[in-house]
């Protein structure tokens, strides 16, 4: 019964308009957005360790906010059918690592998404004219750690796909206990979380709650609409299944998104290191994405630090033995006709590898992957799409449409 109201949630988001309104200025009147999509992705990875296969990942989101007295209260929801549309295994990505499928390490696969990817409450109250406290968490939440995750950025809004840098930047976006404290003055804000490190398990239906036992604080910078920068780090505790020891997770990051009605630029560029008691080893992301009438092109560069033992199954070499992978995704997006409150698209992507000598025997010299797909969205409503997002800032400010007239909350 639970699962068919969670995709009759997600279906009636796509068929029907957003429910948008103004930031609400009376007690008990609610400010509601929705956002969505579902991609029917056709997936070649190449190579000796490719494959092809058809798979539907999605995901849908709610963002339910009103005011209590001069406080806001806000109910984060995010939700994913991913262990049903793409599989418990997830959807094959070449010389992506991280999680554990049946007692192993999940290698070249990205895995499936939990049902509930966030369950959060955030509470905001003023402090004085141009401060702000905030208090948010929940059963499934993100901590103050990392860039806006990837699947929230509007850099990487058209690309179906998952950076192979996620497990170094943006994997904790997802964790089963998060309490985040928050106090925002100006174009400053400054968090610190606690919360369970753990990684999910691959059951994907419940909560894995844990201890309260890792740490972190990020300090974000707006110096406009446009730009957003952030720094960040965190001491995560045993957060692999398969594997013992801490890690200190730091990243840096810079966005950037200008708009012009529909169309738009963004730009996002991040850098993480994970480091472990025997090694270090650090990511580095740019990616961006352009719109201009009916056509869309994005692109994303990596350079990841790879744990080569790992990636040919050798246990002869150590944790401390690793190789960059360099990989290179370039795409496009064709805009199909409206149909009532539904923007579809058509796109189609290939990712070029560099890939180091000792896995060259494994992977080849140079393997290629492509993938074709079909995108299906609800339109955006007056208040623009959720771009940009983590757990205390709903939206980006740059994503409010300039010709509908409202303010963000």
């Amino acid at each position: 019964m639970f699962i068919r109201w969670i995709s009759a949630a997600v279906l009636s988001t796509l068929v029907f308009p957003h429910s948008a309104s103004a930031q609400p200025t009376e007690p008990g009147e609610w400010h509601v957005m929705q956002d969505a999509v579902v991609y029917g992705l056709f997936n070649h990875q190449g190579g000796p360790r490719g494959g092809a296969e058809l798979r539907v990942p999605n995901w849908w989101m709610g963002m339910f906010e009103r005011k209590v007295g001069s406080s806001n209260l806000t109910i984060n929801t995010m939700l994913s059918l991913d262990a049903v549309t793409v599989g418990k295994k997830g959807y094959r990505e070449l010389f992506q690592v991280g999680e554990a499928f049946g007692g192993t390490p999940l290698i070249d696969y990205q895995h499936p998404h939990d049902l509930f990817m966030q369950l959060a409450l955030v509470w905001r109250t003023p402090v004085g004219s141009k401060t702000g406290f905030t208090l948010a968490g929940g059963p499934s939440a993100e901590p103050a750690l990392g860039p806006v995750a990837f699947m929230h950025r509007a850099s990487a809004m058209d690309n179906p796909m998952s950076p192979l840098a996620h497990h170094t930047l943006d994997s904790t976006h997802i964790a089963f206990g998060v309490v985040t404290a928050a106090v925002d003055r100006g174009p400053w804000t400054i968090e610190g979380s606690i919360f369970n490190g753990r990684e999910p398990d691959d059951n994907r239906w419940d909560f894995d709650f844990g201890a309260f036992d890792s740490y972190s604080g990020r300090v974000w910078f707006r110096p406009s609409d446009e730009w957003e920068l952030q720094i960040s780090s965190g001491r995560l505790k045993e957060p692999e299944e398969l594997e013992e020891g801490n890690i200190v997770r730091t990243t840096a990051s810079a966005a950037w998104l200008k708009q012009d009605g529909e169309n738009f630029t963004a730009l996002t560029a991040a850098y993480g290191i994970n480091d472990a008691a025997d090694t270090a080893r650090g990511a580095l992301l740019i990616e961006a994405t352009k719109r201009a009438g009916r056509y869309s092109t994005y692109g994303r560069l990596e350079f990841v630090e790879v744990e080569t033992g790992t990636l040919l199954d050798d246990h002869s070499l150590g944790h401390e033995v690793k190789d960059t992978v360099t990989a290179l995704t370039l795409g496009a997006v064709r805009e199909l006709p409206r149909w009532r409150r539904l923007e579809s698209g058509i796109g189609a992507a290939a990712t070029f590898y560099g890939v180091p000598d000792r896995l060259r025997r494994t992977y080849g010299q140079r393997p290629t992957s492509f993938q074709v797909f079909f995108r299906l969205r609800p339109a955006p409503g007056a208040m623009g799409r959720m771009w940009n997002m983590h757990m205390i800032k709903p939206m980006h400010p740059a994503t409010v449409d300039p010709h509908a007239g409202h303010q963000m909350p």
